[in-house]
C-alpha cells in the first residue's frame, strides 16, 4: 500500500487560508437558512476542482449537461493541479471571492469547516438529496454534526491479489469471506517459501485509513470528539506489523526493501512489478495496478481480528463543498446534486473521481462495465456486510496523518525506535497539532 504523496504538500496552503481568514473576517453561511430558493433572474455559478485533464474534459462535458437542464445558470470552470489547487483556493479566500462549489479532501475538510469557509449543506436539502448513499459513507461530510460537504464518491480498502503470480506459484486463495489475520500472514508465507524469497507476500498497513480500519477492528475509534482516541496499545500493535513483517519470515521484505518501495511509484513498486502478491489497497487502485503489471487481480476484503463485524466504512474519494458566502446556494445545492445524483453525469464521470456514491447509480455502472472497472464497482457490494457507522473525520491539525505513520512506521521496522515507544510519540505528536489548530 503506496503513500498518497498529494497530501505531502497542503498544510502550508491551509496555514495561508487561516491567515486570509483571519485577515478579512470569512463567515459562512451568509444566505440564511430559510431564504434558500432559486433566483428568478439568470445565475452565474463558479465550480473548483483538481485533476487531470482527462477529469478536467468528463468535468466540463457533465456541468454543459447541467446548464443544457438548467438554461437559467451559467457556470464558469477553473481547475488546477493537486498542490496549485489549495494554493489557488486560499488566495480566493484571502480575496473574499471564494468559489460557490468546490472539490475537497477528507483530510481538509475539518479545516477548512472550522474556519467558518464552508456553507451547511443542511440548508439546501430542498435542492440537494444526500440519501441516495449509504449513511455512513453521508456522515462522513459532517464536521461537529454539521454537512459541510457532499460525498461525492468512496474508495473502500480491501487486499488485491496477483492471481497469475499465485498460479505461477502454485497456491490458492483461502477463502477470504471469513479469513482472519493469522490466515493471511500464513498464506503470505507460503509465497516466501514458494518463491524462494524472490517474492514478498504483502506489506503492512501504513495509512489513515488503515489505521481507523485498525481502531475498529479493535473497537475502538481513532478520533473521537476531535481528540486522539486509538490506546497506545491498538496503536503498538499496528506499528509492530511493520516490524514483524519485515523480520523473521519477511513476509513484506526486508527493512530496505519496504522502504524503497513506499518511497517509489506505483509502476516502480514490487506489486506492479510481479514482485510482490497482495497488497492494501483501496479498490479504485486496481486499474493501475493491473495495467502497471499486465496481470490478472481480484480484489477480496481485509482480514478481520473478529472483536468487530462492522469495523468497516466507506471513505468519501472527493466531496463537493459550497463556499460560504455564495450568494446562490440553491443553484449551487443543484449542481451538487446534478453532479452525483444524475444518471446521466454519473455515466459521463464514471470512476475518475472514485465509485460513485449514488448506490443505485453505481450498481449501474457495475451492470455494463468490464474488467478491473467491474471489479472495482462491485466491491462495495461485496464487502456490504462489514459497514459500520461513520467515523469521525480527521481533525483539524492533524491532516498530516498519512506522512506521519509512514515516518514513525519507518522507525520501527529499522528498528530506530520500539513500536510501544513509537506508539506514545506518535500519539502526543498528533493531539499536540490538534491542540495547536485549535
Amino acid at each position: 500500500m503506496r503513500i498518497a504523496r498529494k497530501h505531502l504538500a497542503v498544510p502550508a496552503a491551509i496555514a495561508a487560508a487561516a491567515m486570509a481568514l483571519a485577515g478579512c473576517g470569512a463567515g459562512g453561511d451568509t444566505a440564511g437558512g430559510s431564504d434558500v430558493k432559486l433566483s428568478d433572474e439568470p445565475v452565474t455559478l463558479h465550480i473548483a476542482w483538481w485533476g487531470s485533464d482527462t477529469r478536467v474534459k468528463m468535468t466540463q462535458e457533465a456541468i454543459s449537461k447541467f446548464e443544457a437542464a438548467n438554461p437559467n445558470i451559467k457556470v464558469e470552470t477553473e481547475y488546477k493541479d493537486w498542490s496549485g489547487y489549495w494554493d489557488n483556493l486560499a488566495t480566493h479566500i484571502a480575496g473574499g471571492d471564494m468559489p460557490d462549489v468546490i472539490q475537497m479532501d477528507e483530510l481538509y475538510l475539518a479545516s477548512y469547516a472550522s474556519q467558518g469557509t464552508l456553507y451547511d449543506l443542511g440548508k439546501t436539502s430542498e435542492f440537494l438529496d444526500l440519501n441516495q448513499m449509504d449513511s455512513s459513507l453521508r456522515d462522513m461530510g459532517k464536521v461537529d454534526g454539521v454537512q459541510y460537504a457532499a460525498p461525492i464518491s468512496t474508495t473502500p480498502m480491501g487486499v488485491l491479489v496477483n492471481n497469475d503470480l499465485l498460479k505461477k506459484l502454485g497456491l490458492t486463495l483461502p477463502d477470504t469471506s471469513k479469513w482472519t489475520w493469522d490466515d493471511m500472514i500464513d498464506f503470505a508465507k507460503q509465497i516466501v517459501e514458494k518463491s524462494n524469497g524472490e517474492v514478498t507476500g504483502i506489506a503492512p498497513l501504513n495509512n489513515g485509513m488503515s489505521l481507523q480500519l485498525w481502531a475498529r477492528q479493535n473497537n475502538e475509534s481513532l478520533f473521537k470528539d476531535g481528540k486522539v482516541a486509538i490506546s497506545e496499545a491498538t496503536l503498538t500493535s499496528y506499528l509492530q506489523m511493520a516490524y514483524d513483517w519485515t523480520h523473521g519470515d519477511q513476509i513484506a521484505g526486508t527493512p530496505d526493501r519496504l522502504a524503497e518501495n513506499s518511497a517509489g511509484t506505483v509502476d516502480q513498486g514490487d506489486m506492479a512489478q510481479g514482485k510482490q502478491a497482495m497488497t492494501f489497497t483501496q479498490a479504485t487502485q486496481i486499474g493501475t495496478y493491473a495495467k502497471a503489471s499486465g496481470a490478472d487481480m481480484s480484489l477480496v476484503p481485509m482480514p478481520n481480528l473478529g472483536k468487530n463485524a462492522k469495523y468497516g466504512y466507506f471513505k468519501p474519494g472527493m466531496y463537493w463543498a459550497m463556499g460560504g458566502k455564495t450568494e446562490h446556494p440553491a443553484e449551487a445545492a443543484k449542481l451538487i446534486d446534478f453532479l452525483i445524483n444524475n444518471e446521466d453525469a454519473i455515466k459521463t464521470l464514471g470512476t475518475d473521481r472514485g465509485l460513485p456514491g449514488n448506490n443505485k447509480l453505481r450498481e449501474q455502472l457495475a451492470s455494463s462495465a468490464t474488467g478491473t472497472d467491474k471489479k472495482a464497482l462491485e466491491f462495495p457490494s461485496a464487502i456490504a456486510d462489514t459497514i459500520g457507522d461513520a467515523p469521525e473525520i480527521t481533525p483539524n491539525g492533524a491532516s498530516d496523518l498519512d506522512k506521519t505513520i509512514a515516518r514513525y512506521e519507518q522507525q520501527v521496522y529499522f528498528g530506530q525506535k520500539s513500536a510501544a515507544d513509537a506508539a506514545k510519540e506518535m500519539t502526543a505528536e498528533l493531539q499536540s497539532a490538534i491542540d495547536s489548530a485549535a
